[in-house]
Parts: C-alpha cells; structure tokens; sequence
C-alpha cells in the first residue's frame, strides 16, 4: 500500500514537487484547490501530490484524499487534465460513504505531471499562475503574470486584458481563486494562484529554547535563519530544521544578513548588551516585528540605558517591538513559549487580531474582491 504523507508543511510538499518536476521519468499528479464555494478546510491553491508510491500534502482535512488519489490514476492513463468537483454541502453517508458534512463544493485541478508548464513556485519575487479552466479559450491553457513584466505563456490575449485587474488583485493579497473573465464578447473561468514567497523569521541566540520556536515556525512555512554572536553554538548540526545558520555580532547584523520589510525578527539572546546592541541595529533595517524575549521591565531598564546615551524611540519604532514577544497562552514549557511566539508571527504576518475563532464574525479566511465579486 502506498504511503499518505498529508499533514506536513508546505515546504515539504513543494520540495517534494520540484524533484518530481525535476525527473524527466516522474510520474505522478499534481491536485490543486481550484475553488471553493462554502466552507472548506483548505483554500484555493492547496496542493497534494500522488506519485505511484507515495503522495504529499493534503486538498481537504482527509475527507476526499482517497478520491483525489483514486482519480490519479485516471489523470495519468489519459495524459491530460481534468477538473472534478465535490459537493459536500450535504452530510449524506451515501455520497462518499463519509459523512463528512464540509458544508462545502470543491473544485480541484488534477495534472499530470509530466504535463505541467505553468509555474508553480517564485524565484524571490511575487507570480501569478494561471490555468484556463473552462469557457471560450482553449481549456487548460496556462500562463502566468509578473507585475513588472506582464503576462506571458498560451492564454489568449482577450483573457489577459479581460483578467489583468482582478489578477492584480489577488497577486498584491497573495490570494488564490478562480475568477470570471469577460471581454470581446467571449467569458472564460481562469484560477489564478498568487504564488508568493515564505515569510522570513530571524531568530538571534543559539540556547536551547530556540530550537522549539525554529522547528514550530518551518512547520508553518517560514524561511528561517538562527544569528548567533561570538560563534560557539551557532552551528547547523544544532539546528537541523533552520535553512541558515550564522554567526556575527550585534553591531554587524545589517552585513550579515538582508533584512528587508517581509522579515521578521525574535531576539532570544538572553543577553542584555547583545539585544540592545541587536535593538539599534534591527531599527535601522525594514523589519516590520522585532520580537523581545523577556519581562517587560527588562525592555523599560533597556530604554533607560539608551536614554543615557542621548537615544530615544519614535512612537513608529515602538510599534515595530513586542516586548514580552508572543501571546498569552499561560505556558512557561519551552515548546508553550515557542507556540507563543510563532502564534504571534502568524497573527501579526497575516494581519490578524488574536481572538477565539467562535468571536469572529463572518468566515475564517478573508474574501478578496475581484472577478464576479
């Protein structure tokens, strides 16, 4: 029987598409959430990957992976695309013999993979992909969109003029859906899928509890480097989940490392002079979040000592520090804290205010304006 690897970060799941894309002898399908109508447990532009051995990653919560790799098989027989959808908007044991009652229909895009042309992953900057589902244009035609240089690929031009707006749109939230477009008198759905870069976590300090907060955060797709200072513990073999692992000194930070206005920055140093010195340096840097391990008295000791120097902070540079840094969650465990932390990240990356779901009004995941809408 072949192996189900559906709860694992998204980086696994793209690492695990590019060395399929990669091999010119790879077979297998690539599904991806095209829409949703309803509610449902992933939105557009998941992906699960189902090779003849294995498969990775996961379009729903385990209500429909069976199906999807069933189909797979099909996909590959053909040799071309197919749409299927699933309506799960009625709790009815007969249907799929589930019961699972998403409240929800999903569409979802099965490739070959073999056949797969348009992009599926940024090189540094932001993309959108594109696959004409159904309508006027040839089906299954691709392309994509670069917001400096336009459209390019096989979609017919009366699509791109007709879709440029709303894919603009959805590229700057860095949202996937699948759109109507109308122009020349002809109407096409197109999927576009914002594909965007992982956000960029920079954790300085190399003790124990940084490994919980670097192994928590990659489970939730960011790009993570571990900074240490006087070279020691900064060492990869200690951090086997970051992607970098460096060493320098407070004062050289801006050399070391590139932190440009979609990192993020916690300071777990544990060292008052190296997180002041670390302090100024990041101030000066595009962060957006700098995160301060520690008591809120610490922070206060730490603004009087700048004081003495003649240093003080703008109401914009205090809006960029949390101090303590995560969210109430009453844990003081190592892995309580790091879910503290990485709790924080998500909520601030995602510009939300943490709240109990059952508080929110309206859907779980925000709606972007553009197509029909």
């Amino acid at each position: 029987m072949s192996q189900q690897n559906w709860s694992v970060p998204e980086q696994d799941v793209r690492e695990r598409i590019r060395g399929l894309l990669a091999d010119e002898d790879g077979n297998g399908v690539l599904a991806t959430v095209v829409g949703v109508r309803g509610s449902a447990y992933r939105r557009p532009g998941a992906r699960m990957v189902i090779t003849q051995d294995d498969s990775f990653g996961n379009v729903t919560a385990g209500c429909l992976e069976d199906e999807v790799r069933q189909l797979a098989a099909d996909v590959v027989a053909a040799g071309e695309p197919r749409v299927e959808t699933y309506d799960l908007m009625e709790d009815d044991d007969d249907i799929w013999g589930l019961g699972v009652g998403c409240n929800g229909v999903i569409d979802i895009l099965l490739e070959p993979l073999t056949g797969v042309e348009r992009p599926l992953f940024p090189d540094g900057d932001r993309l959108a992909s594109l696959v004409l589902l159904d309508g006027d244009g040839p089906r299954f035609a691709t392309g994509q969109y670069d917001p400096e240089s336009g459209f390019a690929g096989d979609l017919p031009s009366w699509v791109e003029r007709g879709a440029e707006a709303d894919v603009r749109t959805l590229l700057e939230a860095g949202k996937s859906r699948t759109i109507s477009v109308t122009a020349d008198g002809k109407e096409a759905d197109l999927f576009v899928e914002a594909l965007v870069p992982s956000p960029k976590l920079v954790v300085l300090g190399t003790g124990p509890d940084v490994g919980p907060v670097v192994e928590l955060a990659k489970n939730v797709d960011f790009e993570v480097t571990v900074i240490g200072f006087r070279g020691g513990n900064a060492r990869a073999e200690r951090f086997p989940r970051a992607d970098n692992v460096l060493s320098t000194s407070p004062a050289q930070l801006a050399d070391a490392h590139d932190f440009d206005d979609s990192t993020y920055v916690v300071t777990m140093t544990h060292n008052f002079v190296d997180d002041r010195l670390s302090l100024d340096a990041l101030l000066d840097t595009d962060v957006p979040y700098i995160g301060l391990l520690g008591p809120r008295k610490r922070f206060e000791e730490m603004q009087e000592a700048f004081a003495d120097e003649g240093r003080t902070f703008s109401q914009a540079e205090l809006d960029r520090i949390q101090t303590p840094v995560g969210l109430d969650l009453g844990s003081g465990t190592p892995y309580g804290i790091a879910h503290s932390i990485v709790a924080e990240l998500l909520a601030v990356h995602n510009d939300r205010e943490p709240a109990h779901l059952e508080e929110r009004e309206g859907p779980i995941h925000p709606r972007v304006v553009a197509g029909n809408d």
